[in-house]
């Protein structure tokens, strides 16, 4: 079957219902990662789907593609993200798909593939395209069967966190995404009172797109935590294997910062722990985890790409400017929306304090949000290493993942790739808004000029 490459992306399948993601394309690719199991000697598998419509379809003929190399699947219906991965463990699979488009508008959806018990990426999901235009698949009968996975999901996690003394109000804002009819029974279950926003499913995303990386979409849940005088807001994307956090005061802690406070408590219990942070988190961070004994590492932006640093590494936690946090202290190491929310309820449980001033020592920067630069794909990788080799030349430099330059001062900025859509991520910060206005500045400048 000849397809589209450019569906087959770093961390996943992804493309257009209808016109690059179609039934025949779904069955195939369920033929194509049926096969590649079996010759791996790995024949079980989880398939979950978020509640966008085409979910249904896709499903179904993806099902039919496994089961005709057989591969037994175990149905787990409309969940978030984090419970197909859970479901992986919990059922002891050889592998797992989620359906789902995330953060992505209507007219998307996707695949996220896992084969074994982590996420695959890169070449691995490029060497399915291969299989699907050979059509050189397994054939053998499969079964199927439907089963719940939300009940033990949800009764691990209430076995695993414990709140303190202090109750708790959360706002819990889910983007009519698939964490709505979850988180909220979960938090109230572990004894908050929680208030739903946007928590009813509705692929459509009526009031605002499910991404809480972006200012925009955080704004309802600002409102309600000050006028219902919240502790926090939660907030999570589409699938819910992100998180986004408002304190009391109506701000925005973003996912370095978040991770600041989590690695804290993970140290206190895991003294030496390793954590991994991504290229584009904030220098405090990698400072405050050394601080508190802890040995952090800078990495590469990619929920696939952190994993398999985890693993690599053996870290307890990990955690990414975009809101995914992997717990492998307690958990089982994927990015959790849900679960990170509940840790973090528990650490605000046991506190005096509100969230905002839990980071109150932390030293006061100043950052832009990721910014993103338009750039033909064919194009960004080439420009993103001739800034590379041009930075070298006068500053101190890290590249593990694009090219992040340091200026004697601390202050940095970073340019790197997008893996999954056709622009540079750019990212700047120092100890004044002067300067990190003058160093953003500097580096356009001379990246222009590449």
């Amino acid at each position: 079957m000849r397809v589209n490459p450019a569906i087959f992306r770093e961390y996943d399948v992804r493309g257009l219902v209808d016109t690059e993601l179609t039934r025949e394309l779904a069955y195939h690719l369920g033929r194509a990662i049926g096969t590649t199991m079996r010759r791996k000697e790995l024949h079980t598998i989880t398939l979950g789907r978020d509640c966008r419509p085409s979910g249904v379809w896709l499903s179904n003929s993806m099902k039919r593609g496994f089961l005709e190399c057989g591969i037994t699947v175990l149905d787990i219906g409309v969940v978030p993200t984090p419970i197909q991965y859970f479901s992986m463990q919990h059922f002891n699979t050889d592998g797992g798909v989620q359906i789902t488009g995330s953060h992505n508008p209507p007219e998307y959806n996707g695949f996220k593939i896992s084969i074994g018990k982590t996420t695959i990426h890169g070449e691995d999901i490029k060497r399915l395209h291969g299989v699907i235009e050979r059509e050189q698949y397994d054939q053998a009968e499969g079964v199927t069967c439907s089963v719940d996975t939300v009940t033990p999901y949800m009764l691990e996690i209430l076995e695993n966190v414990r709140l303190g003394p202090r109750k708790l109000k959360v706002v819990v804002d889910a983007g009519n995404g698939t964490g709505g009819p979850f988180g909220p029974e979960l938090y109230r279950a572990l004894g908050c009172e929680v208030i739903e926003l946007f928590c009813d499913m509705d692929a459509r995303f009526p009031n605002h797109h499910p991404d809480p990386t972006q200012l925009d979409n955080l704004k309802d849940l600002q409102k309600a935590v000050k006028k219902h005088q919240a502790d926090l807001g939660i907030a999570y994307d589409g699938d819910a294997d992100r998180i986004g956090v408002i304190d009391e005061k109506g701000g925005v802690i973003w996912g370095d910062k978040l991770l600041i406070l989590l690695a804290r408590a993970v140290l206190k219990d895991k003294p030496g722990a390793t954590i991994v942070g991504e290229v584009k988190c904030s220098q405090t961070l990698y400072d405050d985890i050394a601080k508190h004994g802890g040995k952090a590492i800078m990495w590469k932006a990619g929920h696939s790409l952190i994993k398999a640093k985890m693993k690599e590494t053996q870290a307890q936690l990990a955690g990414e400017m975009s809101g995914h946090i992997f717990y492998k202290h307690r958990w089982y190491g994927f990015d959790d929306g849900i679960y990170s929310g509940a840790r973090l309820l528990e650490i605000l449980s046991h506190a005096k304090q509100p969230l905002s001033a839990l980071l109150a020592d932390v030293p006061q920067t100043f950052a832009t949000e990721e910014l993103r630069m338009d750039c033909p794909e064919e194009k960004k990788f080439a420009l993103v290493e001739r800034a590379r080799t041009h930075f070298k030349k006068k500053h101190k430099t890290i590249d593990v993942d694009g090219v992040r330059i340091l200026f004697e001062d601390g202050a940095w900025g970073l340019i790197r790739a997008s893996n999954t859509q056709p622009i540079l991520v750019l990212r700047f910060e120092a100890s004044s808004e002067e300067r990190m206005n003058a160093v953003q500045k500097y580096v356009e400048s001379e990246l222009r000029a590449l």
